[in-house]
């Protein structure tokens, strides 16, 4: 998993700075990050729809919705992280660090 994100990471970083009349990346970086935010928003909205589509998990036409929009939205996501100059790597970490960490815990923690 961490090959693909590192891919992925590798190749926004590359279309970051490539022409924004023929890489979509290069045109979410060009107009800023509310468009960037907007989109991020958008594919949430998306995910949650398709996840509440899903009444039979084993439908495996809106399971695949589900991933698919899923996926979109790590996208997006990852073109925030990049703008803002964070890597996927430091969610990762902060992901590893609360293993061991009740939820409840940890949300207490962040308050704090």
């Amino acid at each position: 998993m961490d090959e693909v994100l590192n891919q992925l990471a590798g190749t926004l970083d590359e279309r970051k700075r490539a022409d924004p009349e023929t890489s979509y990346v290069a045109s979410l970086h060009k107009d800023g990050l509310d468009r960037i935010l907007k989109k991020v928003g958008e594919e949430a909205a998306e995910v949650i729809i398709a996840a509440k589509n899903l009444a039979e998990p084993t439908d495996e036409v809106l399971a695949n919705e589900v991933v698919k929009e899923t996926a979109d939205l790590w996208f997006h996501s990852m073109v925030m992280l990049s703008h803002l100059g964070l890597s996927h790597q430091q969610v990762l970490s902060e992901l590893e660090r609360r293993f061991g960490i009740s939820g409840i815990t940890e949300k207490a923690e962040r308050s704090k």
